[in-house]
């Protein structure tokens, strides 16, 4: 099997999944949408059902149903594992209708890079793959359906079904967009904490008799905000919420912070702090509680995963495909679980594009036949 053969029929399937594409990116579906997130992957099950690849499915009470899809399944080889997630991080009515638009060599829309266009991807390879007569081993395709709250919505039960799933992949793909002509090798850790600070209310003219919980709340946020180095612990308080009227001292206060760090030292540094600023209270009559909203693990710079990318890159180059550069990324993603879990990991191989996490999201067109060859290159000769 010619690998020119697979790169051809990936070119002529090209209109049906850009057709693809834009009808999953049209379809809302943020985390906490059920509906909307299995609504999507039904459309996925049923392509993989048309073509006889198996499908496991986790049925879950309130987040998204995550999905294995395994072309292959029979084969005894060690599997190739893609992953990508379904869900997106915006508000039901965000976009119009239909949300989809395409314009000068972009597509725009929720999802088309982050991380719907993976996904396309992926199944786009394995279905030429499939036409050429692949079965030298499995390919499966985790879909993730709640990756953007950190897997919070489901108690963590997606990512236990990911791991379980990828278990004895020879690689693990992850399929968050590409940037730049990169990969990523290591990302930071994500902490997340809620303090909830209490005072005492009071009437503006009898100030001196309350305890003002946003003053509080800002001497915490202060301490919190000297996190700047960026090759290390950083923090960001980014919602605040608290006080009633304008002629009120606040009697309640609630922020989050959000703390990202590079290794296990740094992830213990933080707990301590966070518990330590807490603690403290600058102005008398004030107390806070600390809550733990969610965490991911950062994603070291490990030999396996390295070993990874050089053979990677190695199969691009024998495929005409252009090598990627090593990058490390200061969001999380679920990168950090495969390479904790010990199994070799590459992330953000997905599609090309840009402005993630914002209305003006978009994906190049031409990078959905880019990677559908990167993956289809990586099935055939690792």
């Amino acid at each position: 099997m010619e690998i020119a053969q697979i790169f051809s029929v990936i070119e002529e399937l090209n209109g049906q999944y850009c057709d693809l594409w834009e009808q999953v990116c049209n379809m809302e579906s943020p985390t906490e949408y059920k509906q909307g997130v299995d609504a999507v992957g039904q459309v996925f099950i049923q392509m993989a059902r048309q073509r006889r690849w198996a499908v496991e499915i986790l049925d879950l009470p309130t987040a998204g149903n995550p999905i294995c899809i395994t072309m292959n399944p029979e084969s005894t080889e060690r599997p190739l594992a893609l992953s990508g997630h379904i869900d997106t991080v915006y508000p039901l009515g965000t976009f119009p209708v239909p949300a989809v638009r395409w314009e000068a060599g972009r597509i725009y829309g929720p999802g088309v890079i982050d991380c719907k266009g993976g996904v396309v991807a992926a199944v786009m390879a394995m279905d030429a793959l499939m036409r050429c007569g692949f079965q030298k081993r499995p390919v499966k395709l985790i879909i993730q359906t709640d990756e953007e709250t950190g897997s919070n919505t489901s108690n963590k039960q997606t990512l236990a079904f990911m791991l379980e799933k990828a278990r004895d992949a020879i690689a693990f793909l992850n399929l968050e967009g590409v940037q730049y002509g990169t990969a990523v090798l290591s990302r930071k850790g994500i902490l997340r904490y809620r303090f909830t600070v209490v005072g005492k209310s009071a009437h503006a003219a009898k100030c001196t008799v309350g305890a003002n919980a946003i003053c509080e709340a800002a001497y915490k946020i202060i301490q919190l905000e000297k996190w700047k180095d960026t090759e290390g612990i950083t923090c960001n308080c980014g919602v605040i919420q608290g006080g009633t009227v304008p002629n009120s001292v606040a009697g309640e206060c609630v922020f989050q912070a959000d703390i990202r760090f590079v290794n296990e030292a740094q992830y213990r540094e933080a707990v301590a702090l966070c518990q330590r600023i807490a603690e403290e209270s600058t102005v008398p009559g004030c107390t806070c509680r600390l809550e733990k909203v969610s965490e991911r693990p950062a994603m070291p710079l490990t030999p396996e995963n390295e070993a990874l990318f050089a053979k990677m890159n190695s199969i691009y180059e024998t495929c005409g495909l252009p090598v990627l550069r090593p990058r490390h990324c200061l969001g999380g993603s679920d990168a950090a679980y495969t390479t904790q879990a010990g199994i070799p990991t590459v992330d953000s191989l997905g599609v090309d594009g840009g402005n993630i996490h914002s209305p003006k999201e978009f994906a190049y067109i031409e990078s959905l036949v880019d990677c559908a060859k990167r993956l289809a290159a990586m099935a055939l000769h690792i």
